[in-house]
């Protein structure tokens, strides 16, 4: 193997060049389904930079790849953000690309559109170090993951025949190796009534009564959930309620809750389903149960979809990829990693949960300023992470 204590040296040498593009990230917004300006902008620097191909696939991810070797290595960032919520409550601009004291600010500092600022300057270090050889590198911009978390993988690989041997995901993990987390899934519960005017609420059948008691039930579930000893323990909350009613003056006729389903291991859609459906007062009052669909419109026009079912995955610790990872992040950081586990869901359910590819993570910055108005990355981090892009495929 060569030596590559040269990265470090190679990725110092392009801190300008990278925190100038990632300002210029920052400054772009780009909300699930409009993302394309992003795109444009993330191919003009993977070109300049040097990258062997470019490609935008029909759902508007873009992949820049490096080497023709047989092993495929896919480092994978998402580059949709979630919106900015109350505008006032940010201190700063979020579309401004403040820097103060080498840390940048705005929306998806954090989460996480700038780990691809590290994914195409690891890029461009194999190239100039010499580093190709045996295996392709892949870095992968993705699209509409905070709407649909794997939906842009699985078009990736089962649609566009792009299917690597080993997936490194770029969300944040505080410079963490990570090789797992929990699955998750949305449920909708249903009660039906019989509305009447509300001066006389015996002559009807109130809906949302109803459903206050199988809110209760469901919520009792939790003490009961699986747990495993790395991955935590199932959870599930109600999240939304509403209700369809003629006036406020009238009973309610119909009631619908939607569930977070956080799932370990053992727990599967056909499980969980299930375990709504046996409840009393489901059962009671005839509820309907059923798994949530997306359905959007990606900024390439293409039409998408899947059920809202992300399955749990772990890789274990003695696995090869979770291995090299620590080496590289040894090299990245001079110590070694700590290897740990995301508490939210990433791209890894199509990856690692539907598609059996060997994933793990390693990101810049902690996942605690995801989606909050203090989100930030620390330029430090960026080249650190852009080391570990860098070498991680010397250790395969």
């Amino acid at each position: 193997m060569k030596d590559l204590n040269a990265i470090n040296e190679k990725i110092l040498s392009y801190k300008k060049d990278m925190t100038a593009f990632a300002r210029d990230m920052i400054r772009i917004p780009s909300f699930s389904t409009k993302e394309g300006k992003l795109v444009a902008r993330i191919k003009k620097e993977m070109l300049r930079v040097g990258f062997d191909r470019v490609k935008v696939d029909g759902v508007g991810n873009i992949i820049g790849f490096i080497g023709g070797g047989k092993k495929k290595i896919m480092i994978d960032a998402h580059i949709d953000t979630v919106g900015v919520g109350d505008r006032s409550a940010w201190k700063i601009d979020p579309f401004a690309g403040v820097i103060k004291n080498d840390v940048i600010y705005g929306r998806g500092a954090t989460d996480q559109k700038l780990s691809m600022v590290s994914m195409v300057y690891a890029g461009k270090a194999i190239k100039e170090l010499g580093l190709e050889g045996g295996y392709t590198f892949m870095a992968v911009g993705s699209v509409m993951e905070e709407d649909c978390d794997g939906l842009p993988l699985l078009h990736l690989i089962n649609k566009e025949k792009i299917r690597p041997d080993f997936v490194v995901l770029t969300e944040p993990t505080n410079l963490a190796v990570y090789r797992g987390h929990r699955g998750r899934m949305e449920i909708k519960v249903v009660t039906k009534g019989r509305s009447c005017h509300a001066s006389a609420p015996e002559r009807g059948d109130n809906a949302v009564v109803k459903m206050s008691e199988i809110v209760k039930e469901i919520t009792a579930l939790n003490p009961k959930l699986k747990k495993d000893r790395f991955l935590g323990k199932g959870t599930v909350a109600v999240t939304c309620i509403e209700c369809k009613t003629p006036s406020l003056n009238a009973v309610p006729d119909e009631c619908t809750i939607y569930l977070d389903r956080r799932l370990t291991v053992g727990e599967t859609l056909k499980s969980s389903v299930a375990e709504i459906k046996r409840l009393g007062t489901v059962k009671k009052y005839g509820a309907e149960v059923e798994v949530l669909y997306y359905n959007a419109v990606a900024w390439t026009g293409l039409k998408v979809g899947q059920e809202k079912y992300f399955p749990t995955w772990v890789l274990p610790e003695a696995h090869q990829l979770v291995q090299a990872g620590v080496k590289a992040g040894i090299t990245a950081l001079g110590k070694k990693p700590v290897v740990d586990k995301w508490v939210f869901s990433t791209n890894g359910v199509a990856t690692a949960g539907r598609l059996g590819i060997p994933t793990i993570g390693f990101g810049p910055s902690n996942e605690i300023y995801a989606h909050t108005v203090n989100e930030n990355m620390p330029v430090g981090d960026l080249l650190k992470a852009a080391v570990f892009y860098a070498a991680i495929p010397q250790y395969l």
